[in-house]
């Protein structure tokens, strides 16, 4: 179909349900988004009726004839509540029908109580139709517990942290802070959160960006001390793999003393409850972020401990979320994009993958329901090979995997395994009354974290009695080792 102004674009709105409705009423106010020529449904009761004017077609099958007797150029699928494998097909079609743009409301994990809004409609893309079906939350129930509270999110601009801030507007919280050190991106999550607020997403709540550094122990006690926190969601960190091999001093530097620096002032302020989120590198870790994260939950949880009763301090650990940035779903679209190769580190690696609305959905949920002291682990279904992964995504795109787009198998980058584990031997999975929320119970004797800090803080923050530490790469790979005897050390590594 030919290119398509935004002013005058013929819209099928896939779904006559309470988000196609929704959507429809707010582009007939706002006309300069388009027209919509129809709703597409499978109901045989509204097909041959009226909604809000407009006719409803059907049924989906027939899209194709039904296109080329009412023309449009965009659709929008407004199904919240649509299998994986009803999108996949659902695309398949409109693809073939033609439609020059296809956009996707969100999941009913972030649609409260048939609140959908045209602004949340986005380009559809790989993600959505990967993965398995991810389990529904009533949101506004479980963010009860929330409140009226002032509410910090650390990493805010980040991928998760984001998609936390996001639901987060339905939660009716006093003061949403959203905390980082990249201002870029706290810059684009702020303009984005009010944007959604003035079109009508979520409920009042008053937005603060805060720029700073969690690695600053005084500043991190002052600002939550003065900001009031009652509760911090901890999405801070560097997290990937490769980078982080090659900065090792700086993945401990903001994943360990940076956790270290919120947990105490935490600790030391209102801070009424702490959930850090956490991976699955963390277990039995060979690479350096894998180390950072697994001292992270000791921190936390030794925390727990120390914290008055009243007070709780958790850790939610999970795999692989689908689109994070930084991850294999943009590497793989970018390389799909300039015509393959695609890359792949090795025919039989696997990982586990949930999307990242689900995955916050479950944080928000397990931050009210959780207890203290608790580390849990969401369910993450059956692993996924990533060459699987990589062919679902080349036919996304239209292509065939080995002919149009060649698939290469690189070896495995410094860091990474071939599978990742969601537990260890030492910790026993034991399921809650919550869906895809099971808690982990640990055999292991108590971990020395004073000892461990003590040791990495010369290497982190410069010590004139011990100045050949000050960023030694290779001392503080021998002092995680000691710590945690399953991390890989390069062989030829430098000291600086």
């Amino acid at each position: 179909m030919a290119s398509m102004d935004r002013e005058s674009a013929r819209i099928y709105i896939i779904g006559a349900g309470f988000a196609g409705r929704a959507i429809a009423r707010e582009i007939m106010t706002k006309r300069i988004l388009g027209e919509v020529v129809a709703f597409l449904d499978d109901d045989h009761k509204k097909v041959g009726t009226r909604i809000e004017g407009i006719p409803v077609l059907g049924p989906i099958r027939d899209v194709i004839n039904l296109v080329a007797r009412q023309p449009a150029d965009e659709a929008i699928i407004a199904i919240p509540s649509a299998t994986r494998e009803a999108l996949r097909e659902l695309h398949s079609l409109l693809k073939k029908a033609g439609f020059s743009r296809i956009r996707i409301v969100p999941t009913i994990a972030q649609i409260i109580e048939g609140d959908a809004h045209l602004i949340q409609a986005r380009e559809i893309d790989p993600q959505d139709l990967l993965g398995r079906n991810p389990v529904n939350i009533g949101l506004r129930e479980s963010l009860q517990y929330l409140r009226g509270k002032r509410v910090l999110i650390t990493g805010a601009g980040g991928s998760i942290g984001s998609e936390l801030s996001r639901q987060l507007l339905s939660a009716g919280v006093a003061r949403l802070y959203l905390f980082g050190h990249g201002e870029n991106s706290i810059y684009n999550i702020d303009r984005e959160l009010r944007l959604l607020q003035e079109e009508g997403v979520g409920e009042k709540t008053s937005i603060v960006p805060v720029i700073g550094e969690l690695k600053d122990p005084d500043y991190v006690r002052f600002i939550i001390a003065r900001l009031r926190c009652e509760a911090i969601f901890h999405a801070a960190a560097y997290k990937h793999v490769p980078m982080m091999e090659a900065n090792p001093v700086a993945a401990i530097e903001n994943n360990i003393i940076g956790t270290r620096n919120l947990v105490e002032a935490a600790l030391a302020s209102d801070t009424r409850r702490f959930v850090l989120i956490s991976t699955d590198k963390a277990v039995e870790p060979v690479s350096t972020y894998g180390a950072s994260k697994f001292v992270a939950e000791r921190l936390v949880l030794d925390a727990s401990a120390r914290s008055a009763a009243g007070r709780e301090f958790m850790v939610v650990r999970f795999g692989n979320v689908l689109g994070s940035r930084g991850s294999i779903v943009p590497l793989f679209q970018g390389q799909i994009e300039k015509g393959g190769p695609v890359t792949v580190t090795h025919p039989d690696a696997t990982r586990y993958f949930m999307t990242i609305p689900e995955a916050c959905s479950l944080v928000l949920k397990t931050g009210g329901v959780g207890k203290s002291g608790a580390l849990y682990l969401l369910d993450m279904g059956e692993s996924v090979k990533i060459r699987d992964l990589a062919e679902q995504m080349i036919r996304f795109y239209g292509y065939e995997p080995g002919k149009d787009i060649k698939i290469d198998y690189i070896g495995l980058r410094p860091g990474e395994r071939v599978e990742e584990r969601l537990f260890s031997p030492e910790e026993t999975l034991v399921p809650t009354e919550y869906p895809r929320i099971n808690r982990l119970e640990r055999k292991t004797e108590p971990f020395a974290i004073d000892a461990l800090l003590a040791d990495v803080a010369p290497v982190c923050r410069f010590d004139p009695a011990k100045p050949k530490s000050y960023r030694n790469r290779l001392a503080l790979r021998a002092i995680m080792k000691k710590y945690v005897p399953s991390l890989l050390v390069p062989e030829h590594e430098s000291e600086f």
